[in-house]
């Protein structure tokens, strides 16, 4: 997908900005009174996501991504910054602000399986979000919900079935056809397709991709799977332990990375291409788990697995800067540059 379809499909739109987090932080508390545990999830995260574009967030088990997602639909209060809903700030202020929000904000989940209920028809799991908003009569409710079944690639007909009674694909055009019931200007894809077999990954991955073309609606698409994000952003931000590590136009992000945990990571994805096969020897292997969430490592998070790290590295917390058409977050984002240059 590219910049160009999606300003085709929202004709002086697609630089409209629908959604923005601002230094975003939360922070989980376990254990006992006297010997809390503080879990800093999400750290300072800032982001945009403007009307018709596909932002692809990445990163490894643990960095951060459901809870950011959560955070951005209102599933999850924040602990610090703020999040602006079209240019409202929606985490202080009117209870009305935060229904904008959960009605033009929707999330996607992931697992199809244990995200809908299994007492309820197909037609009563669509419909439910308008009769809880009381946004559309009986009748109006029941043309909707076939309108929405043949706009993922349902028949109609399935309205009175149970989910038990659908694939996993199915259901999670279920889901999507939910999360579309209130006409929403973003989708928040939590590991939408990660549950599914890979076959099926591309036929819902490919459904979201003629949704957002014909409706015009942004999506934030998290995933562990680059070459997915690859296929479907417009831009990607990579997260690292609760922060992003650098985050730009997706082309550019995968054609020359500038942290070396973006480089990593594309390095540890496979490929098909002869010109990836020929760089298998210059791959980077990082070495050991990410440092726990509870007691992070001083300096950039990254340190004590990159083998770019200095003294600087390990004392100094780098801030996010923009270098060239991305933003990085990189004592030696130019030297790190420089050597993905070369290698490819």
């Amino acid at each position: 997908m590219n910049s160009s379809a999606d300003t085709a499909a929202v004709p002086g739109q697609a630089r409209r900005l629908v959604l923005e987090a601002t230094d975003l932080r939360r922070t989980f508390t376990s254990g006992s009174r006297l010997h809390p545990t503080r879990v800093s999830a999400v750290d300072g995260v800032s982001l945009q996501l403007h009307a018709g574009e596909v932002l692809g967030i990445v990163g490894e088990s643990g960095c951060g991504k459901s809870t950011l997602a959560r955070m951005l639909v209102g599933l999850e209060k924040p602990d610090g910054g703020s999040l602006a809903y079209h240019g409202t700030d929606v985490t202080r202020g009117r209870m009305s602000d935060r229904r904008l929000l959960r009605r033009g904000v929707q999330m996607i989940f992931q697992d199809p399986y244990t995200s809908l209920d299994p007492r309820m028809t197909v037609g009563d799991i669509i419909a439910e979000p308008m009769a809880a908003t009381r946004s559309a009569n009986a009748a109006d409710r029941r043309a909707r919900v076939a309108e929405l079944l043949g706009l993922v690639g349902l028949a109609p007909d399935m309205v009175n079935r149970y989910p038990h009674q659908f694939s996993g694909g199915q259901r999670q055009r279920i889901g999507i056809a939910r999360a579309l019931a209130l006409d929403p200007d973003v989708l928040v894809c939590d590991e939408a397709v990660s549950a599914l077999d890979v076959s099926v990954q591309a036929q819902v991955i490919n459904l979201l991709a003629d949704l957002q073309a014909r409706l015009g609606v942004a999506i934030l698409f998290i995933a562990h799977d680059l070459s997915v994000v690859r296929h479907l952003a417009d831009r990607v931000a990579v997260m690292y332990l609760g922060r992003i590590a650098e985050i730009g136009d997706t082309d550019t992000v995968y054609s020359s990375p500038a942290h070396p945990y973006t480089q990593a990571l594309l390095s540890a994805t496979p490929s098909h291409s002869r010109s990836d096969r020929g760089k298998l020897a210059r791959r980077r292997i990082l070495g050991g788990e990410p440092p726990s969430p509870v007691n992070p490592p001083a300096g950039c998070r990254f340190n004590p697995r990159c083998w770019m790290a200095t003294d600087e590295c390990r004392t100094l917390e780098p801030l996010l800067r923009t270098l060239g058409a991305r933003d990085v977050s990189c004592h030696h984002a130019e030297d790190a540059l420089a050597q993905a240059v070369m290698a490819g």
